[in-house]
């Protein structure tokens, strides 16, 4: 056998134990997905920020992206398989991002709906978690989440094994944080639900800085208002039609149609 040929099945091979199952291989084109959705939304920081998910099974084990790739360059192949310790375990030499360890090892371990994990520090994030009054309700999408944002004061640079059980107990059963002075963060049991959560916050964001911009107060919601508002997001949207859809599926799905379409390595 020549050396090329040697090259391309060790590399074949490195693959396929990277991929592992076909449950794993599913999520890992969903996590890869996710990383591609983000970059089209702009959602990324260079090589920084980090969406994560757990691997099914007995052990507590999940995949991240790989550090030092942007997130259009992430497929399902080269995502890392860490354990909870933060040790790469799937026989890579792949670097890890230690705050992205930090952040999402504590809730995947504390949590056992929280499968997907993303993280943000878009420009809209990070000023409204500088405001000191945090989210406002008062616009469409902060409205639809009304009472379900936690928040997190900052610590300086997430590498504190320390700050985890301090950050467990901000988010408590939540899905959606504000990490004060640093940006956002979304969790939830499937892909489409955590992107969908992040796409809610994201946009409420956005509305917010830009309503600010106006130099005037925010026109303020009715709480009867606000908490039926609430109640239409979080359950008619939640479950869709019918039980198959659940929360952002449909939108997720759609999403992904477009990067098949567009011709997206993610599934490589």
């Amino acid at each position: 056998m020549n050396q090329h040929l040697k090259s391309e099945n060790t590399q074949q091979k490195l693959v396929a134990n990277a991929v592992g199952s076909e449950g794993e291989r599913h999520v890992r084109e969903q996590l890869a997905a996710f990383c591609r959705i983000c970059d089209r939304f702009g959602w990324t920081e260079l090589i920084y920020n980090h969406i994560t998910a757990r691997v099914s099974g007995p052990d507590r084990q999940f995949l991240i992206n790989q550090f030092g790739l942007m997130y259009n360059e992430i497929t399902a192949s080269n995502l890392v398989k860490i354990d909870v310790d933060g040790k790469v375990i799937d026989g890579s030499n792949a670097k890890v991002n230690a705050p992205g360890f930090t952040i999402h090892s504590a809730i995947h371990m504390a949590r056992d709906d929280a499968h997907y994990i993303v993280h943000t520090h878009t420009t809209e994030g990070v000023t409204v978690a500088c405001s000191e009054s945090g989210l406002s309700p008062h616009n469409f999408y902060g409205a639809q989440l009304h009472g379900q944002v936690a928040y997190h004061d900052f610590e300086g640079i997430s590498v504190d094994i320390a700050e985890r059980e301090r950050l467990v107990a901000s988010l408590g059963n939540k899905n959606y944080l504000v990490l004060r002075h640093h940006g956002l963060l979304a969790c939830g049991e499937t892909a489409a639900a955590a992107f969908f959560r992040m796409y809610q916050l994201q946009r409420a964001c956005e509305v917010q800085v830009h309503t600010m911009q106006m130099g005037k107060e925010l026109r303020p919601l009715q709480e009867a208002v606000l908490e039926r508002t609430l109640m239409q997001s979080q359950t008619a949207v939640a479950k869709g039609f019918d039980e198959k859809h659940g929360f952002g599926q449909d939108t997720y799905d759609a999403l992904i149609r477009q990067l098949d379409a567009e011709g997206s390595t993610f599934r490589q």
